[in-house]
């Protein structure tokens, strides 16, 4: 019987292990301009704020307008003890909907990465 409580407590440990590192991604936690949102100018910035920090060399961000065109950004940064990526935006940004794709690397080697969208008004 002992060994049998070794073996549970052992696969029950694994376990927990395992699930700890499926929950270790780094995950947008918010952004500014938020998803869906509407701004009335264009945002001096994108900050795209995490669960997890990250690793600047290999996370970034791209805007493309409502033409489909790159929109122009600076070099991103990290603040907010590496969770926020901050992306300056260069071009002024004329009415419509933009999307920015985002992919990052948190300071734990995984790799996420997702798009959302905020639109210009008029």
């Amino acid at each position: 019987m002992p060994r049998m409580k070794t073996l549970l407590l052992a696969t029950l440990t694994a376990s927990l292990a395992l699930a700890g590192q499926a929950f270790a991604h780094a995950h947008l936690k918010s952004s500014a301009p938020a998803a869906d949102s509407a701004v009335k100018q264009t945002p001096a910035e994108l900050d795209l704020t995490f669960t997890e920090s990250l690793n600047l060399k290999f996370s970034g961000a791209t805007v493309t307008g409502p033409d489909k065109k790159a929109v122009k950004t600076g070099a991103s940064s990290l603040m907010d003890s590496d969770k926020t990526l901050m992306v300056p935006v260069s071009d002024k940004l004329a009415p419509g909907k933009y999307t920015v794709d985002w992919h990052v690397l948190s300071t734990d080697g995984h790799k996420t990465n997702g798009t959302y969208s905020f639109t210009v008004a008029p």
